[in-house]
């Protein structure tokens, strides 16, 4: 049999995560769905169900979507750091609710000239992060472009979407408050959750992605649950319209390499 390590202590999820703001968060609750809890309990759909999820994470040039994703899986933090070519990944093995589960992160570049290659990399994305800088206001405004793009590579309503604002240790906190404002404006335009961190401290990080890990891993177990009955049901997990997204893919959408 092959051997697996056990998950690190600093992986393990027992509690649902909460949201960082009630004003754009995807899910308003305090523990797993009923019908998620009576899956970890069956044997058939833990076995069913998707033991990892894909996670993509796009946004423009020097947002810090690398130094996000090397703050949480790596713990740490290279202001020097070198822009991703092309893309590159990392796969974090988690604990939640006693169950194992992984999280594959995919880190793409935010060069117009990679677009064509991180494009073929968006495809069967459970969950996509579109990251902007809370110092650059610009960001914020690409990051609906970001958005169209990854959701043209996958199916309808198939996805979480979080918008993440990185920097928040270079703001004051009246600065902070505002961008955030206009953040929580686009989250709910674009029905995405939004989040707001450092890599840099570290501030929210953790919690961040342990609770992307918990949201794909609760669609996951109850997807599983759906295949093993062979009924398809509408369960607690929500399913996020990206109608008004979507809308402009077609006109978006153009030939490219």
């Amino acid at each position: 049999m092959q051997f697996i390590p056990p998950v690190s202590k600093n992986r393990i999820v027992s509690t649902f995560p909460k949201c960082y703001n009630p004003q754009a968060c995807l899910q308003m609750k305090e523990d797993w769905s009923a019908e998620a809890k009576l899956a970890f309990k069956d044997r058939a759909t833990r076995q069913h169900g998707s033991k990892m999820s894909k996670v993509v994470v796009v946004g423009d040039l020097n947002v810090g979507k690398t130094c996000l994703i090397n703050r949480f899986c790596k713990d740490v933090f290279d202001r020097d750091y070198k822009a991703t070519i092309g893309v590159d990944f990392e796969i974090v093995r988690f604990e939640l609710s006693g169950l194992p589960f992984s999280l594959q992160i995919w880190d793409t570049a935010g060069q117009e000239k990679f677009k064509c290659i991180a494009a073929a990399y968006y495809r069967g994305a459970q969950v996509i992060v579109a990251v902007f800088d809370m110092t650059d206001i610009k960001t914020l405004e690409h990051t609906k472009q970001w958005l169209i793009e990854a959701l043209n590579e996958n199916e309808p309503n198939s996805c979480f979407i979080f918008l993440v604002g990185t920097k928040r240790d270079l703001m004051s906190p009246e600065e902070c408050r505002r961008t955030e404002r206009d953040a929580v404006k686009m989250a709910e335009e674009i029905n995405a959750e939004f989040w707001s961190v450092s890599s840099k401290t570290g501030e929210n990080v953790q919690q961040f992605f342990f609770r992307v890990a918990a949201l794909a891993f609760e669609d996951s177990v109850v997807k599983g649950a759906e295949l093993c009955s062979g009924t398809a049901r509408i369960g607690d997990v929500i399913k996020v319209d990206h109608t008004s997204v979507r809308s402009e893919v077609k006109a978006e959408r153009k030939s490219c390499c």
